[in-house]
């Protein structure tokens, strides 16, 4: 079984479309800025990667992740072709905070909070006309759990096309949370290296359009997805297991009908951790063993920013364009990589170029939630 990818629609700090995301990732373009959304003087940390669209830097505004979720929904139903009416299409979406960034300006500020609009579902109604709307808090692989219950719904004939999306912004509660879990406050993501000093947030939407691949192909296909794996390994509510995480890796390989040998392109969780890269580097070499230097390896969160619910369909989308056009995006950051990581292929300095077929797709969450995504070029 496998599923046809029609539809794309992403917004980032590094582009507002999955077109200009793409190019300025290739570019080594990042939306590492000083943080804009609130009173830097209250943390020691001073670095995000966020959507620069505030009137005033300092000064934020409610509903920005629904915002950007019907701004992603909307881009993937019209390259789709599916126009704004999608009242006959399931939309499932994953999430770390939903609209918690609302709440925190209500609860500080007095900004005025409609409860019902801390919910997808209404602002997915009104503009869409959708009747079924899922959401799956996740952490860091929602959108992928997301992209795994869409495919159920099209297995099981509940549905001919479903949307999977994914959506985080920057809350100041947790980028407080995020600074003072690390020795020392983070400044920039940089994956795999051995001087990273933690993850730092950033913005983004993601979604992308499915269908059965019952080979009656409907316009445009972007790619195939073969397989999602997941597993929650409940090892630790905040340490990984690299254990959980290779086995989230070898049930994706079995039920896309791939071996180590057939991925090409490895799009790594890449937080820039201290626990986190070790364990996700342990558990791809245990995977790949003699195989690990094959596949191309990059971890965007370098530029993008840790996108929290969104990165794993901001993930997934980049696979995608990367194998149609034969570039990969390179890790900025990275000039000592990890013992762990011996032997990767890492894509650094600037884009690679070479011809591709299939792409592994990682997103690892709190408590253990893994989700591992292989996708296939349409050609």
């Amino acid at each position: 079984m496998s599923w046809l990818v029609g539809g794309v629609g992403a917004v980032a700090g590094v582009g507002r479309d999955p077109r200009e995301l793409f190019d300025g990732l290739c570019a080594g373009r990042s939306a590492h800025a000083e943080l804009r959304g609130f009173d830097r003087s209250r943390y020691a940390a001073r670095y995000a990667y966020e959507i620069d669209d505030r009137p005033v830097p300092g000064a934020d505004v409610p509903g920005r992740a629904t915002k950007w979720l019907l701004e992603a929904v909307e881009q993937a139903a019209r390259d789709a072709g599916l126009g704004e009416d999608l009242s006959d299409v399931p939309v499932l979406i994953g999430t770390g905070l939903r609209e918690l960034r609302s709440v925190e300006l209500w609860w500080r500020d007095g900004t005025p909070l409609d409860a019902d609009r801390l919910h997808f579902d209404r602002a997915l109604r009104e503009r869409f006309d959708t009747t079924a709307t899922y959401t799956f808090a996740n952490a860091c692989s929602a959108s992928l759990y997301a992209l795994a219950m869409g495919t159920d719904l099209l297995e099981l004939g509940e549905a001919d096309t479903v949307i999977a999306a994914g959506v985080d912004v920057l809350t100041e509660s947790m980028y407080g949370l995020v600074e003072r879990v690390h020795p020392v406050p983070p400044d920039r993501v940089r994956p795999f290296d051995r001087d990273r000093t933690g993850a730092v947030m950033g913005d983004g939407a993601a979604a992308v359009v499915l269908r059965r691949d019952d080979g009656n192909r409907r316009g445009r296909a972007h790619g195939r997805l073969r397989a999602v794996g997941l597993n929650c390994d409940a090892h630790h509510a905040t340490a990984p297991d690299d254990a959980g995480i290779a086995s989230a890796i070898r049930q994706a390989h079995d039920l896309a009908g791939m071996k180590p040998k057939d991925i090409d392109l490895v799009m790594l969780h890449g937080t820039g951790t201290l626990l986190n890269d070790e364990a996700e580097a342990t558990a791809v070499a245990e995977v790949f063993g003699p195989h690990v230097g094959r596949p191309l390896m990059t971890a965007i969160k370098s530029m993008t920013g840790h996108t929290s619910g969104a990165s794993g369909l901001i993930g997934m989308i980049t696979a995608m364009r990367a194998l149609e056009e034969g570039r990969v995006p390179p890790t900025l950051g990275l000039s000592h990589p990890v013992e762990e990581a011996a032997g990767f292929r890492f894509v650094t300095g600037e884009e690679a170029v070479g011809e591709m077929s299939v792409a592994q797709i990682n997103a690892f969450g709190f408590g253990g939630i893994n989700a591992v995504a292989v996708v296939e070029a349409v050609r």
